[in-house]
């Protein structure tokens, strides 16, 4: 099956996990201050705290911003749910702004959902296309609110030159095994405040301060969110190639957007002059009248070997959001959701393979006559 979105592990990263495991100390040692060095360097963050998962770096983001029960988060709809879970796990009331055409958060929507309980916002960079930053930068400053970048598809993404990890008072990354880099597992909260980093640092690992010899304290509850030196001796690694994985991603990229220019059947995600995507997906927009047939068209990829999948169904569909919150109804969302496919997209696909992608679903869209409305 081709995936939609897979890892690449070479000898040089077999070697450096095998080092890490001969070695004295596998946990908390000095792998974990290397990969997180490698971080900062390549991003230009000045601090980088790397956990066990994005969403152990969201929950601690968010209470690194002293997030509490009575405060609201806005996010959007288009994400892994742990976005919004984890504004819910510090007693949060979360919020969904509407998106743009291109699957980003729409500050627009956002500003509209600002109340004196709001304090942080939490965009997205859907498939590590950058989200509109500016716009929401000017939106937190003008009412006092924390922006907690979610960046788990977009470690390598950048901004006219300035790589996404930069952008908001903190940022998150994920390492799961079909991002950008992979840990295997693991995650990353990079910022320039120095008081968050710690705070940050202090969540990771239970809340506890070493004072002298084997004292030490307890100052805030914490959690056991650390990242092993032998994953962070992958990610250091992986670093080193995150470059070529990502022109590797672009020329897919830039073939599929030839391939599509013209299509009868779909839109692609266009990525402004300036910007820099990870393409950690490839998301295709199936015209409205194909979305009656989704599903099959679906099969039809899967039966022939393309692992295409759907990114994201909105977060408050789920039965869980559904129960506590009243009914909501987000348009572009849920047009999004209707329309998306995620084309396999990653470093270890030939033009080949992605020729073989186009020519499939071209074959298989041609078949279908459209639904009616």
């Amino acid at each position: 099956m081709m995936t939609y979105s897979r890892q690449s592990i070479d000898d040089d990263d077999i070697k450096a996990v095998s080092e890490a495991l001969k070695s004295d100390i596998i946990t908390c040692g000095k792998k974990v201050d290397e990969f997180e060095k490698a971080l900062c360097d390549y991003t230009g963050a000045k601090f980088a705290v790397a956990m066990n998962s994005a969403t152990s770096a969201l929950h601690a983001g968010y209470l690194a911003f002293n997030l509490e029960s009575n405060d609201e988060v806005i996010t959007t709809p288009i994400t892994f749910a742990a976005t919004a879970n984890t504004a819910l796990m510090c007693g949060a009331k979360v919020k969904f702004a509407d998106i743009l055409p291109n699957g980003n958060i729409d500050p627009k929507s956002v500003e509209k959902l600002i109340t004196p309980k709001t304090k942080v916002i939490t965009p997205v960079d859907f498939g590590g296309l950058p989200v509109d930053i500016d716009a929401l930068n000017l939106i937190a400053q003008k009412h006092g609110l924390k922006i907690l970048d979610d960046a788990s598809h977009a470690l390598g993404s950048s901004i006219n030159g300035k790589k996404v990890g930069t952008f908001a008072d903190a940022s998150v990354f994920s390492f799961h095994a079909i991002k950008p880099i992979t840990t295997l597992e693991g995650g990353a909260l990079l910022t320039d405040d120095e008081e968050i980093a710690a705070k940050a640092r202090l969540i990771r690992s239970h809340g506890i301060i070493k004072k002298t010899a084997w004292n030490s304290d307890m100052i805030t509850l914490g959690y056991n969110y650390r990242l092993s030196d032998v994953a962070c001796a992958l990610g250091a690694s992986q670093m080193k190639k995150l470059d070529i994985f990502i022109a590797k991603r672009d020329e897919i990229a830039k073939f599929y957007d030839e391939a599509f220019k013209k299509s009868p059947y779909l839109s692609t995600i266009k990525i402004p002059k300036g910007v820099k995507s990870s393409h950690h997906l490839y998301p295709v927009l199936l015209f409205r009248d194909f979305w009656c047939d989704k599903q099959s068209i679906y099969e039809e990829l899967h039966a022939k070997g393309i692992g295409v999948q759907v990114h994201y169904k909105p977060t408050y569909k789920f039965s869980f959001y559904k129960n506590l919150y009243a009914e909501i109804s987000l348009p572009n969302a849920e047009d999004f959701y209707r329309a998306e496919l995620s084309l396999p997209c990653h470093q270890l696909m030939s033009i080949e393979d992605a020729k073989f992608v186009v020519e499939n679903l071209n074959e298989i869209l041609v078949k279908y006559k459209g639904c009616k409305f």
